[in-house]
Order: structure tokens, then sequence, then C-alpha cells
């Protein structure tokens, strides 16, 4: 079912956590709530989950109305059915991995079948023959798919994820990116997910919600964003970006020529100011003068301080709605 949220206001005294907030989430989707820390993301995704109450606005699942200042109603977090994916996992340390993937369960008063739906859980998220063990003796890894089969186990129709890959290292982050995105597909539940990691929201969503100071910006496809982003801040924190005018014209240094492909192109004359290798290609910084630091992508080596040319064909300007 459609999750729905209309004119959400939540501000904690004089500060303005959310305002104006209106999303609405497609049943089945993965989708991702992107941006830097204190925009408000945390918030958002709380009031969902019915842990923080908005100041006015209202929100439903479905037909199912969960929260509505007007009516004065608000489902506490029980009732909402939804399950949540901690930072910290919160995984109870007396408990062994079957007991904490049941907590879920036996709360809500499933006495017949809370074991074999926790050990399916279990299975799903590849811990079998682990049922025994207690978060000290786990990995990170192992933790978070300990949390993960609590949150699945009650069957819910939405997973709330609060960047739960932070606490992982850079590798086991790629691992367990792409196995949640594997289990999101298998299992076919509608996901959002919180992070400031614009790697991980590029490749796991199917939409994007970027946000600032307590207010969306843009919501989109991965690509949409990326590519034709409406907002300077957009711009600048999902990708690199060369501006040709600021915050109002730019282009991605992909799309930057070390030769000119047609006569529309436009060219700039620079220098090399430094070099830094990628691995399967070389990052160039280049001084355009009054255009300021450009990014740039070369396949080999350049001598810092050599004069280059750049070039940019028309169609890869990308111009800005005015903010």
């Amino acid at each position: 079912m459609t999750l729905q949220l209309r004119g959400i206001h939540k501000s904690f005294g004089e500060a303005k956590a959310l305002e104006s907030i209106d999303l609405t989430v497609a049943s089945g989707k993965f989708t991702t709530l992107l941006g830097p820390s204190g925009c408000g993301k945390t918030t958002l995704l709380r009031i969902i989950a019915g842990l923080e109450t908005p100041d006015q606005g209202e929100l439903r699942i479905g037909d199912i109305v969960l929260f509505d200042r007007a009516r004065r109603v608000n489902r506490p977090v029980h009732q909402r059915g939804f399950g949540m994916v901690f930072q910290d996992f919160a995984l109870w340390p007396h408990m062994t991995v079957l007991e904490n993937v049941a907590f879920g369960l036996k709360a809500k008063g499933d006495k017949a079948g809370w074991r074999r739906r926790s050990l399916e859980a279990i299975e799903l998220v590849r811990l079998g023959g682990m049922e025994k063990r207690y978060p000290h003796q786990l990995s990170g890894g192992q933790q978070q798919r300990v949390a993960l089969a609590r949150a699945i186990a009650i069957r819910p129709q939405l997973v709330l994820f609060d960047e739960p890959m932070s606490a992982l290292d850079a590798m086991l982050r790629e691992e367990m990116r792409l196995e949640l995105l594997s289990l999101v597909r298998q299992i076919g539940f509608t996901a959002i997910y919180v992070t400031h990691d614009q790697t991980e929201a590029m490749s796991m969503s199917d939409e994007i919600v970027v946000m600032q100071g307590g207010r969306i910006l843009q919501q989109d496809s991965p690509e949409a964003i990326y590519r034709s982003p409406k907002h300077a801040f957009t711009a600048r924190f999902i990708g690199k970006t060369n501006w040709l005018e600021a915050d109002k014209r730019l282009v991605r240094p992909e799309h930057v020529s070390w030769s000119r492909k047609s006569e529309s192109d436009l060219t700039w004359n620079g220098t090399v100011q430094a070099v830094s290798y990628m691995g399967e290609r070389y990052e160039m910084a280049v001084d355009l003068g009054e255009k300021g630091m450009w990014l740039a992508y070369h396949p080999a080596r350049m001598s810092i301080g050599e004069p280059v040319q750049l070039f940019v064909a028309p169609e890869f300007v990308r111009v800005l709605q005015s903010e």
C-alpha cells in the first residue's frame, strides 16, 4: 500500500526540523531519504515509525490513517506494524539470535508461530546455525543481519532503515548493500532508507528524496537526480560538478572532452593543477581562470602545469531552476 505524508511540520523548540513535507512512497519501492546531517531525514523517518509526533499534518498508509493532527488520530508504534533497523542495531545483549529475532513476534502475541517465523527470517539473512549465539559473539555484519531478520520476521508492509551501514567498514558496506537489496527484491516489502552516503543512495534506490534544511528539494529516480538536478545543492551533494555559471549552469566531469567533437562545442583553455589516480582513470583538476577549478577524466596521467583545452557539447550543459 502507498504511504502518504501531507503537510508535515515538526519543530524542536525554536528550531524547525521539518517544514511543509509532502511525500508519497509507492508500494514495493526502495526509497532513500538523502541529505547531510541535520537536514531532517531521521526526524522524518521517526515520524513515519511513530517515534516522533508531528506538530501538524497527516500520515496514512493506504486507507489507514496513522496520524492526523486535525482529527486527533495518532496510532502508536506497535499498531503501525512497521519493521525498523536502527543505526546501532539495538540488539538485546542478554538474548540469543533467536530470542532477538522473535522479540517483535512475541510482543505481538504470536504464541504459536513465533519460532517457525523467526527461523525462517534467520535463514533468509543467511544466519542459519547461529540461533544460540549472543550479539557479542557475532561480527558487525552478522549483527546487522540479526537486526534485519527481527524487522522482517513480523512480515511488515514497510521496513524503515536508519543509516544501518554507518558502523560497518567499507568492504562490508559494499557486501551488505548487495545483500540487503537482494533481500528486499526477494521478499517484496517497501523500504525507506535514511543515509548521507551518496553511493548507497545511488546504487540501491528506486527513487531518492533529497532533503536540506527540513525540506524536500527533489524526489526522483537516481538517474534523474544525477542528470537533471533541480537545485544547486542537489547538484553539489550528488556527484561532482563543474559550473559554467555559479548555481545556474553546470556540466558533469564525464561530459568534459579533451578534443573537439563538433563546431558547436564550448571551449576553454586551462592548466592542469592536480592529478588523482582513481584506478580505472585519472581525475584532473584544471584551472580555467575566471571559471575556477574544473574536474575532468582522462585515461592517462598528465603533467602538472601542462596547458590544455577542454570542450563541452551544449547538450551536456544543465540549467537549474531558480531557487
